[in-house]
């Protein structure tokens, strides 16, 4: 846990206060991984623009202040999505991405390193997503929507 310091979430949405971009999503085989920013790069029109004519969700990932008891996905003092990307989601990569938030992340300090290791193949908005991944998102059992 980090002290002092608010956690953050790694799904945020860009129109979050203190939204910045955590990373891009790119093409990698039949899937797409997230290529992550260095640093602090807030959140800004330009940012917005870039990802055009897309939803910035579709092609960008957001960081943002966890949004805590306001968020569908925090339960019970955690958060849910986290804790089903761990449970039900293969590791991504096999070494920890380069984060510019692990330190005050929600995800991390809430489901270590394993949650780091899927990470990378998550999309906030993913216009096509497969039975399992909207299961993961939206807390259902696979096949159950």
């Amino acid at each position: 846990m980090t002290r002092g310091r608010a956690l953050k979430c790694p799904s945020a949405r860009p129109e979050m206060e203190g939204a910045q971009l955590l990373g891009v999503l790119q093409p990698d085989g039949g899937g797409r991984r997230m290529a992550y920013v260095a640093g602090h790069v807030p959140m800004s029109g330009e940012i917005a623009a870039a990802a055009a004519p897309l939803p910035p969700t579709t092609v960008m990932r957001f960081a943002a202040p966890c949004a805590t008891s306001a968020c569908r996905h925090f339960e019970g003092g955690s958060c849910r999505l986290a804790g089903r990307v761990v449970e039900r989601m293969a590791p991504a990569v096999r070494k920890l991405p380069a984060c510019a938030i692990r330190v005050d992340c929600r995800w991390h300090a809430q489901e270590g390193d394993a949650a780091c290791l899927r990470c990378p193949q998550i999309a906030t908005d993913n216009p096509e997503p497969d039975a399992e991944l909207r299961a993961v998102a939206m807390g259902e059992v696979a096949g159950s929507a």
